[in-house]
């Protein structure tokens, strides 16, 4: 990577998120070892590596959902380390949005009513979650589909709702977990093509993991992680 290229880039755009020697252990064993990143504003950044080398637990950190044993990670100009549970769960419900690779979406509420339920818990008055629900769902192709179960829908159409769900409420990072590990190659290719779309739309920032080169390639740099450490970092051209 040109070290010279990198530090122009980053003058140019301000960070939205950032880690600091991130340390992790589960029961004795480490599984991040001083992990230090930086995500800007409107990036794609893509997370690679074998399985156990970390990935998910850095994902799961960087959103609030897992805490680190030390390090600080900074979201725009919060210190989350400084923040209790409440506090974490109110960034995460505000500012973060996520998409699993196996949907998550509530099987007893409609495609409409999944994409809903965020506004609802932040507050969005009715006529205006209405608008921006029926705006996103034609937007990811599943319009048609709105007052379907998740268990009425095929994979492709069940990631593109929880995609909606995931940018509702306009979060400035989208986290997301494998999110084509679950779909044949032409759904994943289509996913990836919208997310790549969505984020270029919206100006929200992509942390994507992925084993997939193809997923990485929508991104706009990767940092490949080994042993719970990173192992390089590439920024695309």
């Amino acid at each position: 990577m040109n070290e010279e290229n990198h530090t122009t880039t980053k003058n140019e755009t301000a960070a939205v998120l950032t880690a600091h020697e991130l340390v992790k252990s589960y029961g004795g064993r480490p599984v991040l070892r001083g992990v230090s990143l930086e995500v800007r504003v409107g990036e794609r950044l893509a997370l690679t590596g074998a399985s156990g080398s970390g990935k998910s637990t850095l994902l799961n950190c960087l959103g609030g959902v897992d805490r680190p044993d030390s390090g600080s990670i900074r979201f725009k100009n919060l210190a989350l380390e400084s923040l209790d549970a409440d506090g974490l769960t109110e960034v995460r419900r505000r500012d973060i949005g996520t998409i699993f690779q196996f949907f998550h979406l509530l099987p007893t509420l409609t495609a409409a009513e999944n994409v809903e339920l965020p506004l609802q818990l932040n507050g969005v008055a009715p006529a205006e979650r209405a608008a921006r629900v029926c705006s996103l769902l034609e937007r990811v192709g599943v319009a048609g589909r709105a007052d379907a179960f998740p268990g009425q829908l095929s994979g492709g159409e069940m990631q593109r709702v929880a995609i909606a769900r995931a940018l509702a409420h306009r979060p400035s990072v989208l986290l997301a977990d494998e999110p084509t590990g679950n779909l044949d190659s032409r759904n994943g290719a289509v996913i990836l093509e919208l997310l790549r779309e969505l984020s270029d739309e919206t100006g929200t920032a992509l942390v994507l993991v992925t084993h997939s080169g193809a997923a990485a390639q929508i991104c706009h740099r990767e940092i490949h992680l080994r042993d719970g450490q990173i192992g390089g970092r590439r920024e695309k051209d």
